[in-house]
C-alpha cells in the first residue's frame, strides 16, 4: 500500500503558510481529525486539507468559526487579515494557478509585455538579463507552458491588456526580436477573446504608474494582484478587489481604442524596418 505523507509547511515562507501552519497546529492540539474539523466548518475533509496545505486560503467566515470553536479570541481572524495585507513571497505560484482557471483576465503593465503575450525570444531575453534566474532554459519552458495553458486551452479566458506606449518601444532581444514581438501582439489583438489597448505617452502620469495590476474571475469570484519589485500582493478581499477594479476603469479611460492601438503597433513595426 502506498504511504501518504502530508504536505510540509514552512511558516516562514509566507503569511498564508503561517495561517495554514497555525490552523493545523490548533486542530491537532485539540485532537480533531480533518473530517471532524470539516464538520465544525460545514466543509468536506478535503477542503480542510487544502486550507492546511496552503493550497486554499482561509476566509474570514471560517477563521471566525475556528476561533469560536478553539476559544482563541480573534487569533485566526487577525492572522488572515495580516496575510491579506502582506507581501507574498509565494505570489507567482498562486497567481499562475489562478490564471490557469480564470474565465477572464485583465492585465495592466507599464514596463514589459506580460508573459501571456510574449514571444519565446522575448521570454528568453528577459530571463537572460535577470540575475535571479539560475536556469534560463527550465524557466523559459515553464513560462511557455503557462502561456500555452492560458491561450490555447479548450475554453480560453477573455483577456484584456492595457500597456503603456513606451512598452512597445523596448528593444528586448534586439530590433528583430522586438519587431517579431510587436507582430505577435498585433496577431493576438485580432482574436475575438483578446483586447489590447495602449496608453499614449501624451497622457502623462496616470494611476497605473504605481505598478502592474491584474484582475481575474476564478470560480465565480474576483481576485486581484498588485505588483511590486521582487514580489507583489495577492488581493482576495471583495472590498479591495473592487478598489483595484476601479483603478482599472480609470486606466481604461486613458487608453486608445483597439483599432487605434493596432495602428500604433503597426507604426512602431514600420519604424523597425
Amino acid at each position: 500500500m502506498p504511504v501518504h505523507t502530508r504536505d510540509q509547511l514552512d511558516p516562514r515562507l509566507s503569511h498564508w503558510h503561517f495561517v495554514a501552519y497555525v490552523m493545523r497546529h490548533l486542530r491537532e492540539s485539540h485532537g480533531l481529525s480533518l473530517a471532524q474539523c470539516g464538520r465544525v466548518l460545514g466543509l468536506e475533509r478535503g477542503t480542510v486539507s487544502n486550507f492546511e496545505s496552503g493550497r486554499r486560503k482561509l476566509g474570514d467566515r471560517y477563521a471566525t468559526l475556528l476561533d469560536e470553536h478553539y476559544g482563541t479570541g480573534e487569533l485566526l481572524q487577525t492572522l488572515v487579515f495580516y496575510a491579506r495585507m502582506a507581501h507574498d513571497p509565494d505570489w507567482a505560484r498562486t497567481v499562475s494557478g489562478y490564471e490557469l482557471e480564470a474565465s477572464w483576465l485583465k492585465i495592466f503593465h507599464g514596463q514589459t509585455i506580460p508573459i501571456p503575450f510574449q514571444t519565446e525570444a522575448t521570454i528568453r531575453a528577459q530571463l537572460s538579463a535577470a540575475r535571479s534566474v539560475r536556469d534560463v532554459e527550465a524557466t523559459a519552458q515553464s513560462r511557455l507552458a503557462r502561456q500555452d495553458a492560458i491561450l490555447n486551452r479548450r475554453d480560453p479566458p477573455y483577456l484584456w491588456l492595457i500597456i503603456e506606449e513606451g512598452t512597445l518601444e523596448y528593444a528586448t532581444g534586439g530590433r528583430s526580436a522586438q519587431r517579431a514581438q510587436l507582430a505577435h501582439l498585433l496577431e493576438l489583438s485580432l482574436r475575438t477573446h483578446i483586447g489590447v489597448r495602449a496608453i499614449p505617452k501624451s497622457t502623462g502620469s496616470h494611476i497605473g504608474t504605481d505598478g502592474p495590476i491584474r484582475l481575474a474571475e476564478v470560480a465565480g469570484r474576483q481576485i486581484a494582484y498588485m505588483g511590486a519589485q521582487r514580489g507583489g500582493r495577492l488581493i482576495e478581499s471583495p472590498y479591495e478587489v473592487a478598489e483595484v477594479a476601479l483603478d482599472w476603469e480609470f486606466m481604461s479611460q486613458r487608453a486608445l481604442s483597439d483599432d487605434d492601438t493596432r495602428a500604433m503597433i503597426l507604426r512602431k513595426m514600420e519604424a523597425l524596418e
